[in-house]
């Protein structure tokens, strides 16, 4: 199958005759310059839709636990939510509470110990979100200097516009790296004000210790 007039009519006729003109080093450069820009644009791609969901779910996971009365109904709903990561603080705090009986007494021993599953169940949630990110930046900073060695060198002088494709490959890494790392900052933020609120409602389900009456001294009128 001849697939010159499908990639004609998608990056140009120009542009196909010229890469067939140039060498073997020139074609190099722009294949490395296609794999950078491929898989770079699938994460791109990939991360925004997992953020685009993590906020839409986040914002319903945080209305139904400001809207429980109890932890115990918040947990049974929760994987309704799941592509949040205030979902996996949750759990990670509601562990705690209930390894120390807080489900079945409504007491607890240790709620600093709750505020630090939260914190290590929110390090977490990052770190799943920044998988895979630094590529981008590698992207970002790599391709300009393959597509300027392209252009110097000596062999592919009729091909002098592999500095622009790097550029094209690197700027929407660049922004991309941006904008993706300033939505997991806003995650980071969002899910350290969520521990928060939530060791708040841990502490308002704690049971008031029973007051116990000072034992009176004998003979001592009432």
């Amino acid at each position: 199958m001849n697939l010159y007039p499908l990639l004609a009519a998608v990056v140009g006729g120009e542009i196909i005759d010229l890469v067939g003109e140039t060498g073997p080093v020139a074609k190099t450069v722009l294949l490395i310059l296609l794999i950078f820009s491929l898989v770079s644009w699938s994460i791109i791609l990939a991360k925004w839709s997992v953020l685009r969901r993590a906020r839409v779910q986040s914002g319903r996971f945080v209305r139904a636990f400001r809207k429980a009365q109890r932890l115990q109904d918040v947990s049974a709903v929760a994987d309704q939510f799941r592509p949040s990561p205030l979902v996996g603080v949750f759990e990670g705090g509601f562990e705690e509470y209930r390894r120390q009986g807080g489900v079945s007494s409504g007491a607890i021993r240790s709620p600093l110990a709750v505020q630090r599953a939260m914190q290590i169940a929110n390090s977490e949630e990052l770190s799943r979100f920044e998988r895979n990110l630094p590529w981008l930046a590698i992207t970002g900073a790599v391709t300009p200097f393959i597509g300027l060695f392209g252009t110097v060198w000596g062999i592919i002088d009729a091909f002098h516009g592999l500095g622009t494709a790097g550029l094209a490959a690197a700027i929407p890494a660049v922004i991309a790296y941006n904008l993706i790392g300033g939505s997991i900052r806003e995650f980071a933020s969002r899910g350290d004000d969520f521990a928060l609120e939530m060791l708040n409602a841990v502490e308002r389900q704690q049971q008031p210790l029973p007051a116990y009456r000072t034992a009176e001294a004998p003979g001592v009128p009432r």
